[in-house]
């Protein structure tokens, strides 16, 4: 049986904060308290995104998620979106497996990622 679920993603979990950058090929986050934009500032996990002046700031005890790309002006919203997929797929992926799962995983034409997950042996 198939089933097709969207996920609403609050970034909680650190390790997959660190594979979604290597996914990317991003720098390391690094933990912290960071510096966003004319002092403003914020704790936890900052992912430099491609292009983008001031980092995204992931607060990993919340799942809430710091940053200021000026409308567009200060980075592209697809940076951090491409960012905030990779970390779904890498936690969901994680999770699948930790549960005995197999996954699959196949990247569309649209971009997005399809991920089929199915007890092993089926």
């Amino acid at each position: 049986m198939s089933h097709i679920v969207q996920i609403k993603t609050e970034v909680k979990d650190a390790d997959a904060v660190q594979a979604a950058c290597r996914r990317l090929g991003l720098e390391a986050a690094q933990n912290g308290h960071h510096v966003l934009f004319a002092g403003q500032s914020a704790d936890g996990l900052a992912v430099k995104l491609p292009g983008w002046s001031y980092p995204a700031v992931f607060n990993t005890a919340t799942g809430a998620a710091h940053y200021d790309n000026y409308n567009g002006s200060w980075g592209k919203q697809e940076e951090l979106d491409s960012f905030l997929q990779a970390y779904a797929v890498e936690k969901a992926i994680y999770e699948a497996q930790k549960g005995g799962y197999s996954v699959y995983e196949e990247t569309l034409e649209d971009g997005s990622i399809k991920l089929n997950i199915s007890v092993e042996g089926f």
